[in-house]
């Protein structure tokens, strides 16, 4: 397993680091995010749409439990499992209606639906280390160990 560590200062740096991963996905890619509130997931998934080619705004989906950006060739399904208790809840939010191997996952509070990952799953972990520096943690996947900042 690759583990690669970034240091970003400012949102902007966070979302041009995005892009470059961004742009490296593929269909039945599934990112797990770890991270404090405040630590900068939906940010960074700003920056993982642009890096798609994806025009949308994106917004944190805390509470609609997902939201989806793009079209059928090439779409993000970014969801929050902040409230989720493990999989029997998870059952209930439609989860597993959406294609996994069609689209890329982006997955805040991942840590709590742990068992329902697939066993590729990039985890990328922020760390707030002052106002607007993130320490980010990108693990499973050599495609993002050369993307540098």
């Amino acid at each position: 397993m690759t583990k690669t560590v970034y240091t970003t200062h400012s949102p902007e740096e966070t979302i041009a680091l995005a892009q470059k991963i961004g742009a490296k996905l593929k269909a039945g890619d599934v990112i797990a995010y770890l991270g404090d509130l405040g630590a900068g997931k939906t940010t960074f998934t700003r920056g993982l749409a642009a890096g798609m080619g994806l025009p949308d705004l994106v917004t944190s989906p805390t509470f609609a439990l997902v939201h989806t950006y793009g079209t059928e060739d090439r779409m993000l399904c970014h969801f929050d499992m902040y409230r989720i208790e493990g999989e029997e809840e998870l059952e209930t939010t439609g989860f597993y209606d959406y294609p996994m191997e069609e689209c890329v996952f982006a997955i805040e509070w991942s840590e709590n639906i742990t068992s329902a990952l697939p066993e590729n799953t990039i985890r990328i972990t922020l760390e707030r280390l002052g106002d607007e520096e993130r320490k980010i943690t990108i693990e499973g996947d050599e495609r993002f160990a050369d993307t540098g900042t």
